[in-house]
């Protein structure tokens, strides 16, 4: 991997891994695009450090408080019933899909699940439910005609059986398309969160996961066929850019509608469709680059 590739990886993980358009997908699809090697998932999970330590910045009070209450509840039972404790748990429960499935799917996540057709599948369907469950937000918040409007829940209203749906909707992320944010901030859509509660949430979910993630190809990629500086810098690049991304979603999503992100991702899975069916882009990872 040169260096160049390395900058604009980097960028693509920093600008997609936080909107609902998936970082993963984006990063094989530049790669199709360029006619380079596929970068793989292995690039894909060491890079995502470098974002998730922006998501660790930018919520670094939320997260202090839910890591200091959570050990004092281990300790004190008064704590227990403390919001930013039960957080602390809630984050372990909802961890626990993503880390089961990811050891049993490594295989499959590595190989069958990079087919840009599976890729293409992916944009569309999660694009269309997560349409429908902005459109069902909406529905709620102005009440429509002959309506009241519907009172969304926030996390404090979060329990172990919403969690835990929240961390399924997370591990179908395991799939380049699906996309992080967009499964769990759709099933908190539809669970009756609001977009603030289904996003802050999103991202505090994504720590554990990404963390151990990372860690854990950083082990498998000791084998000498890492590109290191490379992989590093564009680290370095997707923290930086991820940081800015997240002050601006986190500013968005208060005002404005998912829909964007709907059409870009049903446009662009069909458009892969079409380039993979003219043989335009090969839809195997092995292949990308020839």
């Amino acid at each position: 991997m040169s260096w160049f590739e390395s900058f604009i990886l980097g960028l693509v993980q920093g600008l997609t891994e936080f909107l609902p358009i998936s970082s993963s997908a984006h990063l094989r699809l530049t790669a199709a695009f360029a006619g380079w090697e596929d970068p793989g998932p292995a690039f894909t999970a060491i890079t995502q450090i470098g974002t998730e330590l922006a998501v660790l910045i930018y919520f670094r009070k939320d997260i202090a408080n839910i890591v200091s209450a959570w050990f004092r509840s281990l300790f004190n039972k008064e704590w227990r019933g403390n919001h930013d404790a039960q957080m602390g748990w809630l984050v372990i429960v909802g961890s626990i899909p993503i880390g089961v499935l990811g050891v049993t799917l490594k295989d499959q996540i590595e190989g069958p699940f990079r087919d840009l057709r599976l890729t293409a599948t992916m944009l569309v369907v999660m694009g269309i439910i997560l349409g429908f469950a902005d459109w069902r937000a909406a529905r709620d918040e102005s009440g429509g005609k002959h309506r009241t409007p519907v009172q969304r829940k926030t996390l404090r209203e979060l329990g172990v059986k919403d969690g835990l749906i929240f961390g399924v909707c997370q591990a179908m992320a395991l799939v380049p398309g699906v996309s992080r944010s967009g499964a769990t901030i759709s099933g908190g859509l539809l669970m009756g969160y609001t977009r603030e509660s289904a996003a802050r949430y999103s991202f505090l979910l994504a720590v554990p996961a990404v963390l151990a993630s990372g860690a854990y190809e950083l082990k498998d990629a000791s084998d000498g066929h890492t590109a290191w500086g490379p992989t590093i810098f564009a680290t370095v690049i997707a923290f930086i850019v991820g940081y800015a991304v997240i002050a601006w979603f986190m500013k968005f999503i208060t005002t404005k509608s998912f829909m964007p992100f709907v059409y870009y991702r049903v446009l662009l899975g069909l458009a892969v469709f079409g380039l993979v069916a003219f043989g335009v882009l090969s839809a195997h990872a092995a292949d990308s680059a020839g």
